[in-house]
């Protein structure tokens, strides 16, 4: 059986939730999630300039991150495990600017996130993860920035009945607020 690429148009402009190429046999499958031709087909532009992989336990949440300049656009992907994905858009002149939209992406399945530039992105790992990063921008760690996974304003129902407990790093501990990144002169 092949399933070919299908691309879903997101609420927020610019998102797409894909289904990769996958081709089953009786070994397993053959997983293709990224073609530069299909991606162009569908008008999408996203040339790879690093890819990187995260491994996390359950309970961990990677909160809300973004690049204050040199946005790193990426396409993700959990290759094993499964993860509760967040993205929310921070394009200030946006119509939805401040809003979410949350999905499973699990290794059953296979289904990835093309995440803008200016947009946050985080999860919640409910299973054991791997999760796959194709950024179309280099990580920069000087501009690494990000909002706190719970903030009020934002709103984002995580579904923490899914884990035993909570683990973040000292880091997404201590991000800021919504609020606060609204009030900052610079924008994305």
């Amino acid at each position: 059986m092949i399933q070919k690429f299908k691309f879903e148009k997101l609420a927020l402009d610019g998102a797409y939730l894909i289904d990769p190429f996958v081709a089953y046999d009786e070994r397993g499958c053959f997983i293709k999630d990224y073609s530069k031709e299909v991606f162009e087909q569908q008008n999408i532009s996203h040339d790879l300039s690093e890819v990187f992989y995260t491994y996390s336990k359950s309970g961990v949440i990677r909160a809300i991150h973004f690049q204050r300049v040199m946005q790193q656009p990426k396409l993700v992907r959990c290759v094993a495990g499964e993860v509760y994905d967040v993205i929310v858009d921070l394009r200030k002149e946006s119509i939805t600017f401040g809003k979410w939209l949350g999905f499973w992406l699990s290794s059953e399945n296979k289904k990835e996130l093309l995440v803008p530039a200016c947009f946050g992105h985080g999860y919640l790992v409910v299973k054991e993860a791997i999760v796959s990063y194709k950024c179309s921008q280099k990580f920069y760690s000087e501009y690494d920035d990000g909002i706190v996974w719970n903030d009020t304003e934002l709103g984002i129902e995580w579904p923490l009945e899914k884990v035993e407990k909570v683990i973040l790093s000292e880091k997404d501990k201590n991000l800021q607020t919504f609020s606060e990144f609204k009030n900052k002169e610079e924008s994305l």
